[in-house]
This record gives C-alpha cells, sequence and structure tokens, in this order.
C-alpha cells in the first residue's frame, strides 16, 4: 500500500515526516482531524520492521486519537507521532531536542505527549524548544506521568462492563489477566489489587511480572498463555493488534476491557468477539484518561476535575454497552458511530 493510499485508507488528513542526521531522528506526525480542536497525541519511540510500518501505526494511532477526543469530550483533534527508535546508542537529549523542534515548526497545530518507550523526561527536554508538549513536571505547569489517570479509567470501564455483564457492584475476587505490566498496567494492577481481585499475568519482561506477583500476589503465566487463562476480564495493556485471528479463539472470558490501543488487529476481530458472546471495551473510550489528563494541562491544570472526569468513563463505556445491546451491535461499531455523531456535529 503506497502512502496516499494508507491515507486515503484512514480518511487522512495530513502527515509529516522530518529527518535530523544529527541526532538519527526518523519522526512521523500524523495528524486526523482537527475539527474538534488542535491535534493531541502522544509521542511513541519504539524498533519498527519497517518505515511502512511505522507510518501505518502513527496512521491507526492518530485516527484512535480523534475518536478518543471526540467520545470522551476531549477539545482536540487526533494526532500521533512516531519515532523510529534508532539501532545501537542514541544521544537521547539531542534525539528530543531534534523531535522538540520539529513539533514547534508545525505551530500548535499537533501538540505531544507521553506514549510507549518515552517518558516525562523525554517531554522535560522536549519542553526546552517548543511550548506545544504536555505531561512534563508539575512544577513546570504540567501533570506528569500520565499512566496513573489512564489505569483509573480502564478500572472504571471494567467495573461499567462488570456491573452491565455481571451485575457485580465490585471487583472482590474477580479474576483479570493482564496481558502487559507497563507503566498503566502496573498501576492497573495495583487499583484491581485494591479492591479484591484476583490477577493472572504475563509481560515480556520477567520482571515486570515478577513485581506484579511480589506486590499484588499475582500469579505469572508465559506470555502465549495469558490468553487462555480462565478468567471474568481480560485486560490487553500491550502494544496493539492483541486481539486477532489467532487469539481470539482462545479466550476465556466474558469480558475484554485493557489500556493498549488499536488492541483489534482488524474491525472484524470485534465482529469476532461479539459472535463469542465477550463484552469488548472499545480501546479508545476506556483508555482515554490519559488524554484527559494531559488535555486538561493546556487550559490550565486540575487535578480534582481531571479525577472527577476520568471517573466519568464508566458513563461512556455503559452507554456504548446499552447501545450495543439495544442495535444487537458489536460495542466497537456503536463506539465509532457516537465519535462518527460527535464529529460531525462540530462540522
Amino acid at each position: 500500500m503506497g502512502v496516499f493510499d494508507a491515507m486515503a485508507h484512514y480518511d487522512y488528513g495530513e502527515l509529516h515526516l522530518h529527518r535530523d542526521a544529527g541526532s538519527g531522528l526518523q519522526a512521523i506526525v500524523a495528524i486526523h482531524d482537527t475539527r474538534l480542536g488542535p491535534a493531541l497525541g502522544g509521542c511513541r519511540c519504539i524498533s519498527y520492521p519497517s518505515e511502512e510500518d511505522a507510518i501505518i501505526d502513527a496512521l491507526r494511532l492518530a485516527r484512535g486519537m480523534t475518536y478518543k477526543a471526540a467520545i470522551s469530550g476531549v477539545p482536540h483533534g487526533g494526532g500521533k507521532a512516531v519515532l523510529i527508535k534508532p539501532e545501537g546508542e542514541m544521544d537521547r537529549s539531542a534525539f528530543f531536542r531534534a523531535f522538540g523542534k520539529f513539533v514547534d515548526d508545525l505551530g500548535g497545530h499537533y501538540i505531544t505527549a507521553e506514549d510507549s518507550g518515552t517518558s516525562v523526561e523525554d517531554m522535560e527536554i522536549i519542553r526546552t524548544v517548543t511550548k506545544h508538549v504536555t505531561g512534563v513536571r508539575p512544577e513546570h505547569g504540567g501533570s506528569g506521568d500520565p499512566s496513573p489517570f489512564t489505569a483509573l479509567g480502564v478500572r472504571r470501564g471494567i467495573e461499567a462492563l462488570v456491573k452491565f455483564a455481571l451485575d457485580r457492584d465490585d471487583l472482590e475476587g474477580l479474576h483479570v489477566a493482564v496481558q502487559g505490566i507497563g507503566h498503566v498496567g502496573y498501576h492497573l494492577c495495583r487499583q484491581l489489587h485494591e479492591r479484591g481481585a484476583q490477577l493472572t499475568v504475563a509481560d515480556i519482561d520477567p520482571l515486570k511480572a515478577e513485581r506484579a506477583e511480589r506486590e499484588f500476589g499475582a500469579t505469572v503465566v508465559p506470555l502465549d498463555e495469558i490468553f487462555a487463562v480462565e478468567c471474568e476480564v481480560f485486560a490487553p495493556c500491550a502494544l496493539g493488534s492483541a486481539l486477532n485471528d489467532e487469539t481470539i479463539g482462545r479466550l476465556k472470558c466474558r469480558i475484554v476491557a485493557g489500556a493498549a490501543n488499536n488492541q483489534l488487529a482488524a474491525p472484524q476481530n470485534g465482529d469476532d468477539l461479539f459472535q463469542r458472546g465477550i463484552l469488548y471495551a472499545p480501546d479508545y473510550a476506556i483508555n482515554a484518561g490519559g488524554l484527559m489528563n494531559v488535555a486538561s494541562e493546556v487550559a490550565g491544570y486540575d487535578a480534582a476535575k481531571v479525577t472527577e472526569q476520568v471517573e466519568g468513563i464508566y458513563d461512556i463505556i455503559w452507554e456504548i454497552a446499552e447501545r450495543a445491546k439495544s442495535a444487537m451491535q458489536p460495542t466497537h461499531r456503536v463506539a465509532d458511530t457516537i465519535a462518527q455523531e460527535k464529529l460531525s456535529q462540530a462540522g
């Protein structure tokens, strides 16, 4: 698929590319839609098999950010940055300064934030060369790591679906299988543990899984076994496309609700979940807490107000589940319809 064909497939939009030879930066900024406001989305820095894979990831992620902002009432458009991680050693300071200058050249059309492979420290470097960055330290007017707020929203979404599908008002004894114990996965495990849930976890990094075992009493299983764990809730919290033709058939859960972006490898995989009677929380709706948090920095940060807004993800997920049940449609398609309705109202 050519670049313009890919852009057409995901209904674009703008795609900005930048290379900085000195730092090794190869950056892609995808801006999907700005009807609701300037594009806001994280900056991902990971390795890719090819440039095409990196571009497709950026396009998919930014489109998800458009829908995430629309369905959660955040006054921003959808954008995402993908930085192809250099092989070998790199000067991280020079690398992110170069990216910050690229962001600054876009003149506020895109605002960046933390994502997979980046940190608050990286945002601090970017802050030295542009004001169009969120997720910096509180002493610099930011809110720091958005992961706890993302986890809070996911936990509230899980509670909504547990009530909707299982008619349970609490998580005591509920078995949740968590794939990926990174920043968000760790905080989600902590919150679930505090509410009495039973955890089974898997991560590509054994130390992260062992930490969950040590701190939360989680059972650790190999990565290839996490999908087949018998549980009430499966929570994908790693990279995207975890729900695909191979893994969906192995699931032994009633609910899928996790923090990862682009959990469905393809839209038809959401249909597969529906046909199997598995209630799915659309990823961009349930994981919007981090976006709500960093978006609030643009207007002046208020932690209490953000917490209240993120708690409202319960109602967003409940509405999706209720409309899906009434229409007898898969939840991911209902969520898309709600987001598209909100975008149409914006003009």
